[in-house]
């Protein structure tokens, strides 16, 4: 395929690798690891003994890590080199860059300066784990790694609280736990998830439960080998109250029409609108 596909063109190409199965890779993947004039990578371990497995040679060309830790010094030698009419091919550790890896700021940096940016796509532990959590996938945010420190961790689980979506996270299988007992409390016990580990890799494994089913789970057995993926469902819609309806619209109203503050509740509620807005104008009345 190599020899027949035709060279590539200045810039830089994002390319997705395996996520666990090395097999996972597309064969335009392949060819643009063999033809780029400049790799680089998160890990150039990994990458390595990616290439040796599909019989990709370097053959001299540059080979440059490219991580959090050295991204600044790196990116203005790789924008140099797309300037000079190279490509430059960078894969992140697994899966697809730029999802919770360091490739951001360098697409960002090539953008920036007019240069093209190409994406090879592939794997990713996030479509992955949608794909076998059994959750709704109409609607799904990506909200990525929680904080550590216990405080940072509950605020930044909170902002996702009333998110009417999917919510997919990466997690420390040893934080697994105590994050998994941190959603119970914030979202609700009886909100559906799922944990899914070692995704595509020979013991891969999907547990799904309720928050506090899985937090129990993980309490009791202990962390878990692998990468972790943890999707947690929707919000679950309960009915809502007449005190509750009323205390919605009367929020609504102090800075909204009538019209506006019916449709605004009606949708938080899930509830007919002319209902609400029948009841608004009552409020008003009153």
């Amino acid at each position: 395929m190599s020899q027949l596909a035709p060279a590539l063109g200045p810039g830089l190409y994002l390319v997705a690798t395996p996520i666990g199965t090395a097999s996972d890779i597309t064969l335009r993947a392949l060819d643009i690891l063999a033809k780029a004039d400049v790799l680089a990578a998160e890990d150039t371990r990994n990458t390595r003994k990616l290439l040796e497995i599909h019989g990709i040679k370097l053959d001299g060309r540059p080979f440059i890590p490219y991580h959090d830790h050295n991204g600044a010094a790196q990116r203005p030698r790789l924008l140099s080199a797309i300037h000079e009419g190279k490509s430059v091919a960078f894969v992140s550790d697994a899966g697809t860059p730029l999802i919770a890896d360091p490739g951001y700021q360098l697409a960002a940096a090539v953008i920036e300066e007019g240069l093209p940016v190409t994406s090879a796509p592939g794997a990713s532990a996030l479509l992955a784990a949608l794909a076998v959590a059994g959750l709704p996938t109409d609607r799904f945010m990506f909200a990525g790694f929680p904080p550590v420190k216990q405080v940072a961790k509950r605020k930044f689980l909170s902002e996702f609280a009333a998110v009417p979506s999917t919510l997919v996270f990466y997690e420390s299988p040893r934080r697994l736990a105590d994050c998994l007992a941190a959603m119970a409390d914030i979202y609700g016990g009886d909100r559906r998830a799922a944990v899914c580990r070692e995704l595509t890799k020979k013991f891969e494994e999907v547990k799904r439960g309720t928050l506090s089913e899985l937090a129990t789970h993980y309490a009791e057995t202990g962390a878990p080998k692998g990468e972790v993926v943890i999707v947690v469902g929707p919000p679950l819609k309960h009915a809502a109250s007449a005190t509750d309806v009323d205390t919605a619209l009367r929020d609504a109203l102090q800075t909204l029409s009538v019209k506006d503050a019916a449709k605004q509740v009606a949708e938080a509620l899930d509830l007919p609108r002319k209902q609400l807005y029948a009841r608004a104008l009552e409020l008003t009345r009153e």
